[in-house]
């Protein structure tokens, strides 16, 4: 571990960064030198730092100005519940890949009639000698369409309650069987699929963690995604070059994806974005403005001081249960926060949207894009990783001890259980 890693990543840049490189090459030179995954420990290509320092370090290299490391689900959920239920095999296999972006992930929990009630998922897998054989149906996939490889959870049991019945699978995304359907968002992109999977072979040495402890991986993927994603992150899951075979970006040149400076991602909220555009649309000085991106700062260094405590703690052999489902609450409200203040920085410009933020005449146009993206994104983070609803409930059930609502659906075995139609 480092006790200075932003002045050990500049010095680093200032050494390896060269945007002649191909996106492949420089990948590789980041993610071996510990800069794309931060946070994994040091003997698995990482720096064992924080969430709030990996989020400096970011920040650092976009600064910097070169390519930040292989976004998407990869680093994000793959990398840590690889490293926390995976065999050294499985790490040895995968995890060099993940942080030099070499592979796409994609996940496939939910389902049609399985969102909020996850355990309820009805996608079976079979056993067939070496192999499973897998049926069923997801949707609300992120990145099916670009993965190589998926994060599966399936039923493999139905004689025992339903948590207890389903087994994690590391699946191909390239076989036969596999139909990836995109979902238009209002933003006009579609990041999320629906995935049809048909008689699907996934071999028995792909399973994480253990045959029918599928649900206790599930859950380490799910905290991992609301730490990720939840306000004090570095936010893994965006990156202007796509990781893995199928975008095609690998082998271009890295240069050529260093993201404007004058923009921002949709996934990412900005006080600094804010505060660029109400000083060009002459608002800094309004109070209400200046309220409002106080207060949207405030929540963000809420939300690192919190990951820094959380970290400390765990340094001292502690916990501070319900961590990532407040980090997730948190990032849900200062969204909405953002929506509200960029959009009465705008004005009626807030009416309008260009869908391509890489068509920007010029850093005010993509200032511009990327608040108007932002406020059509906005409602997204209150759903995905677990609703806001579905955090409340763990942290009252689970954190405050209150009691649970009624239910048989872990006495009895999942085929006798009532199921949406």
């Amino acid at each position: 571990m480092t006790s200075d890693p932003v002045g050990e990543v500049k010095a680093w840049l200032e050494e390896n960064w060269d945007p002649e490189l191909t996106v492949r090459a420089w990948w590789e030179r980041l993610g071996m030198a510990g800069w794309s995954a931060p946070t994994f420990p040091v003997e698995w290509f990482g720096k064992g730092l924080s969430n709030a320092e990996n989020a400096e370090v970011q920040r650092t290299i976009q600064e910097f100005g070169a390519l930040g490391p292989p976004g998407g689900l990869g680093l994000l959920l793959a990398g840590p519940t690889i490293l926390a239920h995976g065999t050294d095999e499985q790490k040895r296999h995968h995890v060099s890949d993940i942080v030099c972006g070499r592979v796409g992930w994609c996940q496939l929990f939910s389902e049609p009639v399985a969102g909020s009630d996850l355990a309820g998922l009805q996608t079976r897998a079979v056993r067939d000698g070496d192999e499973w054989i897998v049926n069923g149906q997801k949707v609300w996939t992120s990145s099916a369409h670009i993965a190589d490889l998926g994060m599966l959870v399936a039923r493999t049991n139905v004689d025992v309650p339903k948590h207890k019945g389903l087994t994690y699978f590391l699946v191909d995304m390239h076989q036969p069987g596999i139909e990836v359907r995109p979902l238009r968002e209002l933003t006009g992109r579609a990041l999320f699929n629906e995935v049809f999977l048909t008689d699907v072979r996934v071999s028995n040495d792909a399973i994480l963690g253990g045959l029918d402890n599928g649900w206790a991986v599930t859950n380490s993927t799910l905290m991992f995604e609301r730490a990720g994603l939840g306000a004090g992150s570095a936010n893994a899951a965006d990156s202007a070059a796509v990781p893995g075979t199928v975008a095609g970006h690998l082998d271009k040149r890295a240069g050529d994806f260093v993201r404007n400076r004058g923009a921002s991602s949709s996934f990412s909220v900005s006080a600094d974005l804010m505060i660029k555009v109400a000083r060009r649309y002459g608002k800094a000085a309004d109070p209400v403005v200046r309220q409002g991106i106080a207060r949207l700062h405030s929540e963000h260094e809420i939300g690192r001081y919190m990951a820094l405590r959380h970290k400390a703690l765990r340094a001292a052999g502690q916990d501070l249960p319900g961590a990532g489902n407040m980090a997730k609450l948190k990032m849900s409200e200062m969204f909405r926060l953002a929506r509200e203040v960029g959009m009465g920085l705008l004005g009626a410009r807030g009416m309008l949207h260009d869908y391509d933020e890489s068509e920007a005449v010029d850093d005010a146009d993509a200032q511009d894009r990327a608040v108007t993206n932002l406020a059509l994104w906005s409602p997204g983070p209150s759903i995905y990783g677990g609703t806001d609803q579905v955090q409340r409930n763990i942290l009252g059930e689970r954190v405050l001890g209150l009691p649970r609502e009624p239910s048989d659906d872990r006495t009895l075995p999942f085929k006798e259980l009532r199921k949406n139609a």
